[in-house]
């Protein structure tokens, strides 16, 4: 069964900032400067840019995002500290994660063009920060991120995607918003107001309350009520600490305060209950998840139940309670095989799978068994290469392991269990129940399992108060022996789902008789009245299927022969079943009451006439659309007196009604038949026009596939384009810097707030520079030269334009031209200044002597 994740922190220090991890492929610069330029320089977060990289080209993203924010940028390093208002870039050729608040770098496990860097990032978030991490999906080709972003989900965080439309490539953001792991869409420029308005909201983890504490416990009973209205489905067994910790999360994404707020948002907003309910019940599943488990059930266990069931001729049978979206069941079927085929006796032996969950949508994507191209990272290759099937990044389970598993929407706490199991998996759905719950479980665990089964928990599951009921098979495993040890008579709690709680033998012999309330009385009298004078009658949906039988009708309607077919049309007496399938149409279609009359009933010892009443039913709302049928003997009339033989027009009473009933029959045979024959003129022009549907989707995907492809070559022209372009502008660069040192003048390089753009070599012998001097004020940096006004000069070019030329003598006594410029662009726009120091020195020291001279 679906169940809400845990949403608690998995590592990372509690001094550690929020960390916003920031995906993105082709296309992504444009967003990721959007986004960067309206974060503010101090929200208290961290971020972390993951973009798809030419693994043998060096990187500028961190140069190109410096330009459009104030934070510091840098490139990522191992074992580096993630700090507050920083932006962290991943570098070419490598995969980068987050565990204990630093930052991890490692070699990338698959070969290019298969990486999903993205998702390998947000999933490292998921485990290290828990619900307070942070997933953007941003412009991208491809997938990379859905997965991550449904890992950040599961434990609370939260999960956003920049509007397709607004992205240059939409595929990453389309798909992750498709899979319904996005709680927030909007353009990338919108999207770190939206972060900080939810972090804003949030409730720090220390005010939460622990388990079994109230908190706003009446709107939280109101919300669940409202959720069990809406969905059938009670999660009053869930833990409150879960539940208010999911809700928390919607409140956030709708800007709510308090969930008295949120309670009357759920009350205008139905829909939003559907949301809500999906929320509470992500699974947290993947394959192979626990790997030394996995590795004990095929070592060890398999092989001894395998041993254990030798002399039983017949298939295994397994149940995978909350299967989510089926990873753990086909991870399951994978080692069962593997264990039966390493032991030769044992190679015929089978084993049959019930997986099962609360989420009708997680079961749709079990029976897909189609899986993104990341679950590599879980899956062997040699799994990989047996059990699945590679196509177009995706990986599809084999047709032999698919038939081993039947998946079901099931609820453990209320629906009845599966039983005579020989395997039992309840991995990591436990920790999500309350104690009374768990404990209540456990026994039925034991009444499913056959003598000697296995029971699978998860790694921080364990059987609690039930050690009589189990014995692990190794000590501090998690896999469980079933032991012979009987339930006791009121141990086991057998779930039955009930439309409404019925009372019990307590309560109902608690209440004398006489006291009872006249309703009951009421009640009671009249259904003897109706057992005892109301005609037989049947009530059946639109298709003819009996959901309810009032009265003997055994006159009226037989089983079939064969199989067991509770439908109207097939188990209806021969004489009345052609005319009453008219009638039934006639009545659902028309919505009016027809009657028969006079149908004879064949087969009986006498010949019996009934009246049949169709009726189709709109009230109660509860019964729309279907219709109630009542019979009504009708009593036999006197026999006709015979005739005089040979009297003029004697006819024989019999066969005249025989000829009326044939005519009747064969009137309503023609009827159906026509109507037959609509239906199925209907089903072949909506056949047709899905045909016609089908070959123009096929035209425009083979359409979309050619453009994709054209689209592929332009991007790759551009990309050589912006390459050579790269080339000619890193040659011309070389030139001048080439150019300005060969001029043997020292130049130095300012920008509008006089801090250093560019210097040539030869300024570091009157000025003291070094490279990591680039950005430094003038004012800051040491001098030779005996020039105290050097940066009011500097100011007063700039202000008035005009250039500034003094000879200044230095501390070694030697002397210089100094001459300051505005810095005039091609556009001819001012940005900086340019000062230049031209050695004067032999002039000067010639001159001193033409003096003396």
């Amino acid at each position: 069964m679906g169940s809400p994740a845990n949403g608690g922190r998995q590592g990372a220090g509690a001094e550690s900032p929020r960390i916003v991890g920031l995906g993105a492929s082709a296309g992504g610069l444009e967003p990721l400067e959007l986004f960067l330029a309206q974060v503010p320089a101090a929200s208290g977060l961290a971020y972390i840019v993951v973009q798809h990289m030419d693994p043998t080209h060096k990187a500028m993203l961190g140069e190109l995002l410096q330009r459009a924010t104030p934070m510091p940028v840098r490139e990522a390093t191992q074992a580096l500290r993630i700090e507050p208002d920083r932006v962290y870039v991943i570098p070419p050729n490598a995969e980068l994660t987050v565990a204990g608040g630093l930052l991890q770098l490692a070699d990338p496990m698959q070969p290019r063009g298969m990486r999903l860097p993205v998702d390998v990032l947000f999933a490292s978030l998921a485990r290290d920060q828990g619900e307070r991490a942070i997933g953007v999906v941003l412009s991208g080709m491809g997938s990379d991120g859905t997965l991550g972003l449904q890992a950040i989900k599961t434990q609370g965080g939260l999960t956003l995607a920049q509007q397709p439309e607004t992205a240059q490539f939409d595929s990453m953001p389309s798909k992750a918003i498709a899979a319904g792991c996005v709680d927030i869409v909007a353009p990338a420029g919108e999207l770190p107001g939206r972060i900080l308005g939810v972090v804003g909201l949030g409730i720090p983890a220390t005010t939460r309350p622990a388990d079994g504490e109230a908190s706003d416990h009446a709107p939280l009973a109101t919300i669940l009520g409202l959720l069990h209205q809406r969905s059938k489905r009670d999660l009053t067994s869930y833990k409150s600490s879960t539940l208010v910790r999911r809700i928390e999360r919607r409140m956030a994404v709708h800007g709510l305060a308090t969930m008295a707020d949120y309670e009357a948002f759920l009350r205008e907003n139905p829909q939003e209950l559907d949301l809500l309910f999906k929320e509470l019940l992500i699974g947290v599943t993947s394959f192979f998840r626990d790997a030394a488990a996995w590795k004990e059930l095929g070592d060890i266990a398999l092989p001894q139940l395998l041993e254990r069931r030798a002399a039983e001729d017949r298939p295994l049978r397994a149940w995978v309670a909350g299967c989510s979206t089926g990873e753990e069941a086909y991870s399951l079927a994978m080692v069962f095989k593997e264990a039966a085929e390493s032991q030769p006796e044992h190679r015929h032996r089978t084993l049959q799978i019930f997986a099962t969950d609360l989420s009708a949508d997680a079961i749709a994507v079990a029976r897909r068994g189609v899986y993104p191209a990341s679950i590599a990272n879980d899956v062997s290759p040699e799994r990989l290469e047996r059990f699945f099937s590679a196509r177009e990044g995706e990986f599809l389970v084999d047709k032999g392991l698919r038939e081993m598993v039947l998946f079901a929407q099931h609820d453990v706490i209320l629906d009845p269990p599966f039983t005579r199991l020989d395997i039992l998996s309840c991995r990591n759905l436990l920790i999500y129940f309350g104690p009374p719950l768990q404990q209540r479980l456990m026994p039925l665990f034991h009444y499913c399992l056959n003598p000697g089964g296995l029971l699978l928990l998860g790694s921080s599951e364990t059987i609690g108060r039930s050690q009589a009921l189990f014995r692990p098979v190794q000590p501090k495993a998690r896999l469980y022996w079933r032991s012979d040890n009987g339930l006791g008579a009121n141990a086991l709690h057998f779930p039955v789902h009930r439309r409404s709680p019925l009372p019990t033998k307590a309560q109902e012999s608690d209440v004398p008789l006489s006291s009872a309330p006249p309703t009951n009385l009421q009640a009671l009298a009249d259904e003897l009245l109706l057992q005892a004078y109301s005609p037989p009658a049947v009530l059946v949906n639109d298709s003819g299927d009996i959901v309810y039988i009032s009265g003997r009708t055994g006159k009226y309607l037989e089983p079939a022969a064969g199989k067991a077919n509770w439908n109207i049309h097939v188990m209806a007496r021969p004489g009345i079943r052609a005319q009453l399938a008219v009638a039934l149409r006639t009545a659902l279609h028309e919505n009016r009451v027809v009657e028969l009359h006079g149908l004879r009933l064949e087969g009986q010892a006498q010949a019996e006439v009934v009246d049949v009443t169709v009726q189709g039913l709109q009230e109660p709302k509860a019964l729309r659309g279907m219709a109630m049928i009542v019979f009504r003997d009708v009593p036999a009339s006197p026999p006709a007196r015979r005739r005089r033989k040979g009297a003029a027009g004697a006819s024989d009473p019999a066969l005249d009604n025989a000829l009326i009933r044939a005519q009747e029959e064969i009137r309503a045979l023609r009827q159906e038949m026509h109507a037959s024959q609509e239906e199925l003129q209907a089903a072949n022009e909506e056949l047709q026009s899905t045909n016609e549907e089908l070959q123009s989707a096929n035209e425009e995907l083979t359409t979309s596939k050619e453009e994709a492809q054209s689209m592929n070559e332009e991007l790759q022209t551009i990309n050589n384009e912006l390459q050579s372009k790269l080339d000619d502008l890193a040659l011309a660069q070389s030139d001048m810097q080439n150019l300005l040192n060969s001029t043997d003048i020292a130049t130095l390089f300012l920008d509008n707030d006089l801090n250093v753009r560019r210097f040539t070599d030869r300024t570091t012998r009157v000025i003291h520079l070094r490279e990591g001097d680039i950005g430094r004020p003038l004012s800051d940096l040491a001098t030779t030269l005996i020039y105290p006004q050097l940066c009011a000069d500097a100011k007063e070019t700039l202000r008035t334009l005009a250039f500034s030329e003094k000879e200044i003598t230095t501390n070694d006594g030697r002397w210089y031209s100094v001459r300051i410029m505005p810095y005039r662009t091609l556009a001819n726009v001012i940005q900086g200044a340019v000062i230049t120091f031209v050695d004067i020195t032999t002039a000067k020291e010639l001159e001193s002597r033409l003096r003396k001279a």
